[in-house]
C-alpha cells in the first residue's frame, strides 16, 4: 500500500510563504477600508451546529462538511460567514445599539458537488454585515464600500453584476406551482436547453425566456420589465431599484456600471432584496465576490423570533489573489530580514541572543534572525545574500557587537 502521510488532504491546500504574505496583503486592505467605513471585526466559530447552517431551509446541507459530536449531536463546518454572524447578533450582541456594522476574515468550508472528487474544499473570506439597516442608503453603502475595496485593491478590470432576488421570485410565482422550482434551478444555472425543455405552454415558455434574458444595461432591462404585470409589491422594488442605481452613480468615486440581471438567483437562498456579484479578470472572468440583502435571517436565530433587516458581501480571496497576481499587483517576495546575528563561539550564545532581544524591541517591526548552525563566515556571508538580509552582527562572548553591512550578490 502507497502511503499518503505525505500528502495534502484531497480538497486541502498548502500556503507557501509568500502565498501567504501576498493574501495577508489583499486581506490587509480590504479591513483597512472596512475600519475606515466603521465595520469592526467579529469572529465566529468554525464550527456550528447544522441547525445554525441551514439558516432556516436556506442552505444546502449537501454543501455542508458535517461532523459528529457525541456531545452535541450533528455538527458542520461553516460553508458561509452571513448565517454564524446573525445568530451572533441575534443573541450576543447589544440590540439597542443601530445599525451594527461588521467584518470578518475567515475560512470557510464546502463539500464539493457529486462527481467533484477532490475539489478544493476550504476557501477564505472577507466581507461584511450591514445589520438594522433597511434601507435604499444601506443598499448603496454596500455598493459603494464594495467599490472602494476594489479601488483600493488596484483591481483594474471588474464588472458589478446586480440583481433583485424578491423580484426574480414573484415574476416566478406568475408560473405553474409544479414548474416553479426547476424553472429557479434553470434561471440560477443558466440553463437555457433544460428551460426549454420544461413542460410549459407557448405563451408561458415565452415569458420564461424573457425572464431568462432579463440583463444588461439596467435602463434597457427596466424597460423591458415595463412590459411584464407587476404586481403594487414588484413595483415598489423597481422604484427602489432605480433611487439605488441613480445614488450610486452619483456618489461613487469610481464608476460601478452595473450590469442589471434579473435572472441572478444564488444557491444559499435567503436573499430578500438586492443581490449582486463582482466578476474580475485575470485569463478569464472569475467571481470575486458575492453579497446581497437578507431581511428574515435574523429572525431564525432570535430568541423571540425578531427579525431585523441585513445586507452584506463576502470576498472570495483565492479569486482575488488570481486576479491581482495576474495584474502583478502583489508582493513578489517575502520581507527580507534585517538582521542575522551571530554568535562567534559558543560562549558568545547568551550574549547573542540578548543582543536581538536588544534589536527586536525597537518601536517598529525588526526582523532579526540567530546564527545557528556553526557555519563558516563565507557561509554566513552566502546564506544572508540569499535570503536578502541587510546587516550581520558579530557578537563576542563579552556581548561586544561587529556590525556589518551586507553586499548585494
Amino acid at each position: 500500500m502507497v502511503s499518503v502521510i505525505h500528502q495534502p488532504l484531497a480538497g486541502a491546500r498548502d500556503l507557501l510563504p509568500l502565498e501567504v504574505v501576498q493574501k495577508a496583503w489583499i486581506n490587509d486592505r480590504l479591513q483597512e477600508v472596512f475600519a475606515r467605513w466603521g465595520y469592526q471585526r467579529l469572529v465566529t466559530s468554525t464550527l456550528e451546529r447544522l441547525e445554525t447552517l441551514q439558516a432556516g431551509g436556506a442552505i444546502d446541507l449537501d454543501a455542508v462538511l458535517q461532523l459528529q459530536d457525541r456531545g452535541e449531536g450533528c455538527l458542520g463546518l461553516r460553508p458561509e460567514l452571513t448565517a454564524s454572524i446573525a445568530r451572533t447578533a441575534a443573541t450576543r450582541l447589544d440590540g439597542g445599539v443601530q445599525p451594527q456594522r461588521l467584518c470578518y476574515r475567515a475560512n470557510v468550508f464546502r463539500q464539493p458537488a457529486a462527481g467533484h472528487h477532490g475539489g478544493q474544499v476550504e476557501f477564505y473570506q472577507a466581507g461584511v454585515e450591514l445589520l438594522c439597516a433597511g434601507s435604499v442608503l444601506a443598499d448603496g453603502e454596500m455598493l459603494l464600500l464594495l467599490g472602494d475595496c476594489l479601488t483600493q485593491l488596484g483591481l483594474s478590470q471588474w464588472q458589478l453584476i446586480l440583481g433583485e432576488a424578491g423580484l426574480t421570485r414573484s415574476l416566478i410565482a406568475g408560473f405553474p406551482p409544479e414548474v416553479r422550482s426547476p424553472l429557479r434551478r434553470c434561471i440560477a444555472q443558466l440553463d437555457r436547453l433544460g428551460l426549454e425543455a420544461l413542460p410549459l405552454s407557448p405563451q408561458l415558455q415565452a415569458r420564461a425566456l424573457r425572464l431568462f434574458d432579463l440583463r444588461g444595461e439596467p435602463s434597457a432591462v427596466l424597460a423591458q420589465l415595463a412590459e411584464f404585470e407587476l404586481d403594487t409589491a414588484s413595483q415598489e422594488r423597481v422604484h427602489r431599484l432605480k433611487s439605488l442605481l441613480a445614488l450610486i452613480t452619483d456618489c461613487s468615486s469610481v464608476p460601478l456600471s452595473p450590469i442589471l440581471d434579473l435572472s441572478l438567483l444564488e444557491t444559499f437562498d435567503y436573499y430578500t432584496g438586492i443581490l449582486f456579484q463582482v466578476v474580475g479578470r485575470d485569463r478569464q472572468w472569475r467571481v470575486v465576490g458575492k453579497g446581497g440583502r437578507y431581511d428574515q435571517l435574523l429572525g431564525i436565530y432570535h430568541p423571540q423570533g425578531e427579525s431585523a433587516p441585513g445586507i452584506g458581501f463576502s470576498f472570495y480571496i483565492d479569486d482575488l489573489y488570481s486576479c491581482l497576481l495576474a495584474a502583478d499587483r502583489l508582493p513578489q517576495t517575502v520581507p527580507p530580514l534585517d538582521w542575522l546575528v551571530i554568535p562567534r563561539s559558543p560562549d558568545a550564545a547568551i550574549a547573542a541572543f540578548n543582543y536581538a532581544k536588544t534589536l527586536r524591541g525597537a518601536q517598529q517591526l525588526v526582523r532579526v534572525e540567530i546564527e545557528l548552525l556553526g557555519r563558516s563566515e563565507a557561509e554566513i556571508r552566502d546564506y544572508a545574500r540569499t535570503c536578502s538580509i541587510q546587516r550581520l552582527a558579530w557578537i563576542a562572548a563579552d556581548g561586544s557587537p561587529t556590525l556589518e553591512q551586507v553586499a548585494p550578490a
